[in-house]
This record gives C-alpha cells, structure tokens and sequence, in this order.
C-alpha cells in the first residue's frame, strides 16, 4: 500500500524524490520505498522529512506514534499560557516576529493592538524586506461574520470600523512585500506565527479577543497542535481575497 499523503506532500511543496534525499541524507531508493511500499522511516529521518517538507510526522505517518506519544508531544508544544491578551508582554510579540527567519503569520479581525504599534509595524515590514514571507489576514469589514461578531461584543459597527482602521494602517506594508488578505470566516481563534511558534489568542463568545486566554506554541517532533492552528491559517489564506492596491 502507498504512502499517498507523502506523495502528496511532495507535489504540494513543488518537490522531488531526489530534493528530499537530499535535503535529509537519505538514499532516493529508500524514500521511493517510503512511498510506494509504505515502509516506516527511522524516527529521525520521519521527523526531517516532515520539518523540510512543512507537515506533521503523525500526518505523514499516524501508525508510527500511539494515541499517547502523540498527545504527550502534543503537551510538550506549550510553552505557556496567558489568561488574558493584554497579560501577554509587549516583548512576547516582537520576539515572536524577530526572531522569524522564513514566515509569519498574523490571522485577526483588525489586531488593533499590533496595528498601532509602530514598532511592530516596522519590524514587520522590515522581515519582508530582508525575505521573509509575512501574511496578515485582516477581516473583510462588510462581511456578515464581522457584522455578526460586532453584534456578539455588543458593538454593533464597531467591528467594521475596527476592521477598516486595522486596513488603513497595515496597507502600506504591502510595498515593502507584506501579503495582505481579507477574510470572511467565523474566527474562532486569532493565530501569529513566527515559523514554528505560534501565540494563539482563544476567544470566547460575546467577550472582547483581549480578555480571552493566549496559548505560547512551539512545534515538537511527533506533536500536532502547531501544525493543527497551522493549517487552519492555511485554509483561510486559501480562501481569502487579496487586498486592493
């Protein structure tokens, strides 16, 4: 039986058989027998190939970890737990972007908080302009889901303004290779992404995004809530429409 997931994997990095023994020090013979046999890599060559090629070793291969391996590398993700947004430390957030060296990634309805703080504006634009991927996904401020979250906080428009605020201040990072887009989904939880860590601001129905609790993740070999928020990004990213000039 084949591995189609890591032939999937593969064509969706734009990958080869060859790129990834490479890339791992693997023979290209093995990996094909990964592939088209099914065979189960060693522990260490499972998680570098899921790292290069940006994916869960427990997706790639869910019979090599038990329920209980995966759920204890699941708990090792956390690094920490704000109760609150605005316990979070302003350095938390900036650390979180500056040390980023291949993407980020900001999922939000307006994110008010990062939008106003210059310093954090700049830092962003300057990680696009050194060729870092930067991703912000902003709430489409017509949308009904904003419409209905405003009404849920007890704002009413305010959402939508907040929204068209967040625009007006993130717009001009798209000339220094920022990626913008506008979102029309249900946001259950705002993710930033700083390559594998991720802070995950929760929310809770009719109470502002600020009051609600932070999740601090880092990924972890074998573990899959990072790459569970991870995907989630993905998916909205995927169906989102690009910001206006």
């Amino acid at each position: 039986m084949a591995n189609e997931r890591l032939r999937a994997a593969l064509l969706a990095k734009g990958v080869g058989v060859a790129d990834l023994a490479q890339a791992i020090e693997v023979d290209p013979k093995t990996i094909e027998r990964w592939i088209t046999k099914d065979r189960e890599p060693y522990r260490k060559h499972r998680y570098a190939a899921a790292s290069y090629l940006g994916v869960d070793e427990s997706y790639l291969w869910p019979k090599a970890l038990t329920r209980d391996q995966v759920a204890s590398a699941s708990e090792s993700e956390i690094i920490t737990l704000y109760p609150h947004r605005w316990a979070v430390p302003r350095d938390a957030w900036g650390h979180l972007f500056e040390k980023a060296s291949q993407e980020i990634g900001i999922l939000v309805y307006s994110g008010l908080f990062i939008a106003d703080d210059r310093g954090l504006l700049r830092l962003l634009a300057d990680k696009a302009r050194a060729g870092v991927r930067v991703r912000v996904l902003l709430g489409e401020p017509d949308s009904a889901e904003v419409a209905q979250r405003g009404v849920d906080e007890g704002i009413g428009d305010g959402m939508g303004d907040r929204c068209r605020n967040a625009i007006a201040w993130f717009r001009p990072l798209a000339s220094d290779g920022v990626e913008i887009r506008l979102h029309h989904t249900v946001l259950y939880n705002s993710i930033f992404r700083g390559d594998d860590q991720l802070l995950v601001n929760t929310h809770a129905y009719g109470q502002p995004a600020g009051d609600a609790p932070v999740l601090h993740l880092r990924r972890v070999a074998g573990g899959d809530m990072v790459g569970l928020y991870l995907g989630s990004f993905e998916k909205t990213w995927n169906g989102a429409v690009p910001l206006e000039s």
